[in-house]
């Protein structure tokens, strides 16, 4: 299963209070933006920054509303979730499916990432953790 679909991590998510500052502090690292989108969401305007640096990818994102006040009350960080990338996202839900996997979207998602958006779906590990599969188109 994914034998042939699977590529690698695409992307670790992880969830920031303040995005400038995060993008301050990895900049620092030797991670240069290279996206920076927005997501609309009920509870307002989710803001996002891919920083990357050689192969590793790290996607910043600041919550708002409920959300970004429960992670300004942890003491340690919080990685969101881990992305594989994969060549056919369509393909990659059908065999996750066949396999008997529960999908948390109900059909990969659409955003306006990247130069031709990307899409994508995530399923949970046996701990809760979030495992997305991702094609940037």
């Amino acid at each position: 299963m994914l034998i042939d679909n699977f590529r690698g991590i695409q992307h670790l998510g992880i969830p920031v209070t303040n995005l400038e500052q995060s993008v301050s502090f990895y900049n620092k690292l030797g991670f240069n933006r290279v996206l920076a989108a927005q997501v609309p969401e009920p509870s307002g305007i989710i803001q996002v920054a891919m920083m990357k640096r050689d192969n590793v990818i790290v996607e910043l994102y600041q919550l708002t509303g409920e959300e970004l006040e429960e992670l300004r009350s942890r003491s340690d960080g919080h990685i969101d979730h881990v992305a594989f990338d994969v060549k056919d996202i369509d393909l990659a839900f059908s065999e996750i499916e066949a396999a008997g996997f529960e999908t948390i979207e109900d059909s990969p998602v659409f955003l306006d990432f990247w130069d031709n958006g990307c899409k994508y779906f995530a399923i949970r590990g046996p701990d809760g953790e979030k495992l997305e599969f991702n094609q940037i188109l």
